[in-house]
């Protein structure tokens, strides 16, 4: 009896130092849980900050490298640097302005068309923004256009329509350069775009005209100083000066002014559809960002339930030990 007593009393007093060593181990268990939790959650939110920087600075790298204007010709092959003008067409938020538009073009039609041609350039894209349909039409039929061969091979003359391209003074490369003394005037549809600077090395070209070749310049014959040409010397003369057009909303025909009109309506020839493309930039953001707030929402709302459950992990007590048969003495287990 006394053996059976003393065996129950340590068995009593190992299950209570297994009880406690278990409980221990819980909360040292819960207390290693929550600090691998912080840290995972401060990796987590490290990852995210760095991931953000890193999406921040390849945009603005991006566009450092592709997002300014880009033009056919570099800098080293201009002349002096133009001036850099804030031309309000340019702006996300703005549009070509209509007058400016008309005016420009008149200059090109009373000034700049008897050299350089504007092939680019159908008289259908001028209606609704530089003159109405009928005044397109009259401005087409003023120029005659070939037919298609007849029944007998021959070709005739037919009026314009809206659908031909406003035609070059010269009737080949050949006679452009004879007439200009070996030079050949370039088109102007795209011009803009094919000058390092755009709209502001066309304005300062065309208003950089000295009375006079500064001391110790030296200019070819035939050729006339300009200092914002490559090599100083162009074959084009001086064509604007004050009141060499008339307007027809009596805008005062300064240089400066319709050097500014002709510069805006070849922008616009260069990009007929800029504006369409900046309304439909804004309708874009617009419609993206209440996009990108309700995928925002509906992603919270879908997660809210996997991201705010906890999950609590109890591990099982250790199983007691198996029980052993106890004999007595002078018998066999």
């Amino acid at each position: 009896m006394l053996a059976r007593s003393s065996l129950r009393s340590v068995r009593s007093v190992g299950a209570t130092a297994r009880n406690a060593t278990s409980r221990t181990t819980t909360r040292a268990t819960s207390t290693s849980t929550s600090s691998a939790e912080d840290a995972a959650t401060w990796k987590s939110t490290a990852a995210g900050s760095a991931a953000t920087v890193f999406a921040i600075g390849t945009i603005a790298w991006y566009y450092h490298l592709y997002g300014q204007p880009m033009h056919a010709m570099t800098p080293t092959e201009e002349g002096l640097h133009a001036t850099k003008y804030p031309w309000v067409h340019t702006k996300w938020s703005k549009t070509f302005d209509h007058q400016a538009l008309r005016r420009g073009f008149q200059v090109y039609q009373e000034v700049c068309a008897a050299c350089h041609s504007l092939q680019r350039i159908p008289y259908r894209t001028l209606v609704g923004t530089i003159m109405t349909v009928d005044e397109a039409k009259a401005l087409a039929e003023q120029n005659e256009y070939d037919t298609d061969p007849n029944d007998e091979g021959e070709i005739e003359k037919r009026p314009g329509k809206l659908s031909d391209y406003i035609p070059s003074p010269y009737k080949n490369d050949e006679a452009a350069r004879a007439a200009n003394n070996g030079a050949l005037p370039p088109d102007l549809s795209l011009m803009v775009k094919a000058r390092h600077g755009g709209c502001d090395y066309i304005f300062s070209l065309l208003t950089g005209y000295p009375e006079e070749p500064p001391a110790g310049a030296t200019v070819q014959e035939g050729l006339n100083f300009n200092p914002y040409f490559p090599g100083t010397g162009i074959a084009m003369a001086r064509v604007l000066y004050d009141g060499l057009v008339e307007y027809e909303d009596e805008t005062p025909a300064t240089t400066s002014q319709m050097a500014k009109d002709v510069v805006e309506f070849l922008h616009w020839a260069a990009e007929p559809e800029s504006d369409e493309r900046k309304k439909m930039g804004w309708k874009v953001l617009a419609l993206g960002g209440l996009l990108f707030g309700v995928s925002i929402w509906v992603k919270k709302y879908k997660w809210s339930t996997i991201k705010t459950r906890k999950l609590i992990y109890n591990p099982p007590y250790p199983s007691q030990a198996p029980k052993r048969v106890e004999s007595k003495v002078g018998e066999k287990a």
